[in-house]
């Protein structure tokens, strides 16, 4: 390898995706609109797709940027935990980019930097040898990610030595998401691939030796459930379902980690599979205390709980736990 190729360094641009102006947040705390979680998703997906995952994400605290940058992150199949926030880069200009990048170790090659504009395209305009507009004008519109290749090193970038490879609007992107199949083949779903690998946690207590189960209601507060959600990037199935359990439900506990059984079920246009395990509860967190307490938590029976249950495939594990319960010695 040359010494010329050692030296290439890659940098992401991604400008946060499209945010929400109907609240009342602050400019900082202003979340992202629905349309910008999809393009942030998008993004992700087609940095995946082209094996350009950075080493480490760079982003602004602010709400809309931060999300953007998890959203993708977790549709490239990484770990948030490569994400670092740095608030220089909220309300920045090229000089405080430029420090923010002159911090990065120069092991590093590949970089993604989130943020806002009019830093985030006044960078792109600083760094790049040419740059062409787009029929719109719109040079760098939320959501679009800029990708360049440096021959120096993070310390001394230069005006005009980059040279953008691609510059990627979501528009510009397939509206689903790839999923690969057993067979090889690709199919096209509603959302990244990792929602489709869901866990739930079954939660339990021994009252007067009697097996108590606790159900929540749902997020909309129609149904019963367990606590569920998909498996996090990073997570394993039980980690995932502890998670929800303690955001969801408020509660913690001793966890089984071997598998009480699976279901299937129909969501966003396809097949999800869902991991079930079980915990026994050893503390219950106050409402002050629990993340999601505009739910209802409820301890019930195992027979009360067959007939509260949305999701009747949970029944036969319910069974199958109490069996677990009852052939434990005293």
């Amino acid at each position: 390898m040359s010494k010329n190729t050692q030296q290439v360094r890659e940098l992401l641009i991604l400008r946060h995706a499209k945010s929400d102006w109907s609240t009342n947040d602050s400019d900082f705390s202003r979340p992202l609109k629905d349309r910008g979680k999809h393009n942030a998703q998008q993004i992700g997906s087609w940095l995946a797709e082209h094996n350009l995952q950075p080493e480490i994400i760079i982003s602004s605290p602010a709400e809309r940027a931060l999300t953007t940058a998890e959203k993708a992150c977790k549709a490239m199949g990484h770990d948030i935990s490569i994400i670092h926030t740095n608030k220089k880069i909220y309300e920045a200009d090229v000089d405080t980019l430029l420090q923010v990048l002159s911090e990065i170790p120069d092991k590093t090659k590949r970089v993604l930097l989130v943020g806002h504009n009019p830093g985030m395209e006044d960078l792109l305009i600083y760094l790049s040898k040419e740059l062409i507009i787009p029929n719109d004008g719109k040079i760098f519109p939320t959501a679009a990610l800029a990708h360049l290749k440096i021959n120096q090193s993070w310390q001394k970038l230069k005006p005009k030595k980059a040279r953008i490879v691609t510059l990627i609007r979501p528009k510009s992107l397939p509206h689903h998401f790839p999923y690969p199949i057993e067979d090889g083949s690709i199919q096209y779903r509603l959302r990244p691939a990792y929602y489709y690998s869901q866990s739930a946690i079954i939660p339990y207590r021994l009252a007067m030796d009697k097996l108590e189960i606790l159900l929540i209601t749902s997020s909309s507060n129609k149904h019963w459930v367990v606590p569920k959600g998909i498996i996090e990037p990073g997570l394993s199935a039980l980690e995932s379902a502890e998670k929800e359990a303690f955001e969801e439900a408020g509660i913690e506990g001793n966890s089984n980690n071997k598998i009480l059984g699976q279901y299937h079920y129909e969501k966003w246009g396809s097949q999800c599979n869902v991991e079930v395990y079980s915990m026994q509860v050893t503390h219950v967190l106050p409402e002050s205390q629990w993340h999601e307490s505009h739910r209802e938590r409820l301890w019930v029976n195992v027979n009360k709980a067959e007939k509260m249950l949305k999701q009747t495939a949970l029944l036969p594990l319910l069974k199958k736990l109490q069996q677990q319960i009852n052939s434990c010695p005293a």
